[in-house]
């Protein structure tokens, strides 16, 4: 059993993981910028921007989940905003590891999140854990992100960072966006529709944090997508036929994306093949390996 505080723990999958965690009978808090509404855990507040943190969060903690941070595809990125993304990521980890330096304290875990982002585009290569980072705004995010994670071997804490791909869920994220079209028989392909899409199903993803929380010879780096990638075309296939919606509509062509979306549009353009060999070897076995499996459980 693990005392656990979860940053960013109100988003959608902090919700899921807090649930599977306390399940498991582990205790969980969570670190947020307003109040709970989960009667299960205790709140503690903090304002990054403003460099300030509840000092007792820590308190009786091992094991501290980060996934806080602003939603990369939520607003363009002007230069403000690209400041917003890269800051929420790398100071509020920071915050965390000032006070662990300012107290005594019992926290020897952290796992973090980072982003298949950190490759960017790369068209048809397998991408590896030891692949080197892409030097876009997305790969020097995540090179970022990771370098301040990885500030807490020097805490002597365990250090894992998952670097997580295309969450499908039905909640959000970028499965309805692309499901809508499909449903409204519009549905297409984007760009070129070659590009690799890192998915992985919103349970393994889960798992997947359960399975760093209790395996404490797990460390370092790990791709976090399923062992089977697909293309956005056969993606957007996999969706119209879980649908049962016909695919007709012509490809949504690259040079509309990117003037609908700007730099933003290498998120959707951008071909990102990811291997999941390394998590595997260490012991993790998907619950969705493929995709069609994935969006069948989703859609019933």
């Amino acid at each position: 059993m693990h005392n656990i505080l979860i940053t960013g723990g109100t988003g959608l999958l902090g919700k899921q993981l807090t649930d599977a965690l306390i399940i498991k009978g582990h205790n969980v808090s969570h670190l947020s910028r307003r109040a709970g509404n989960n009667a299960a855990v205790k709140t503690f507040l903090w304002d990054v921007n403003k460099g300030t943190i509840d000092p007792e969060c820590i308190d009786g903690i091992d094991t501290i989940i980060h996934l806080a941070g602003e939603g990369i595809a939520a607003k363009k990125w002007s230069q403000e905003r690209k400041k917003q993304l890269v800051e929420s990521r790398t100071q509020s980890v920071a915050l965390i590891y000032n006070l662990l330096r300012s107290k005594p304290h019992t926290v020897k875990h952290i796992i973090s999140a980072s982003a298949t982002g950190y490759y960017s585009d790369r068209g048809d290569e397998l991408l590896t854990e030891a692949s080197p980072p892409a030097h876009d705004f997305l790969g020097e995010c995540c090179i970022l992100w990771e370098k301040a994670v990885d500030e807490g071997a020097e805490l002597g804490l365990r250090v894992v960072k998952f670097r997580t791909g295309v969450v499908l869920t039905p909640q959000g994220g970028a499965l309805p966006l692309m499901a809508l079209p499909v449903k409204l028989f519009v549905g297409s392909a984007l760009g070129s529709g070659k590009q690799w899409i890192p998915w992985i199903h919103h349970q393994d993803v889960v798992d997947m944090y359960l399975f760093a929380v209790e395996n404490e010879n797990l460390s370092g780096v790990y791709n976090m997508a399923a062992p089977k990638p697909v293309t956005n075309l056969e993606l957007t296939r996999a969706i119209a036929k879980q649908l049962h919606r016909p695919l007709w509509a012509p490809r949504v062509p690259a040079f509309a994306l990117k003037l609908l979306m700007g730099e933003m549009s290498t998120i959707v353009l951008g071909s990102t093949k990811v291997s999941a060999a390394k998590i595997e070897g260490a012991g993790f076995r998907f619950g969705f390996p493929e995709v069609e499996g994935a969006l069948r459980e989703i859609y019933g």
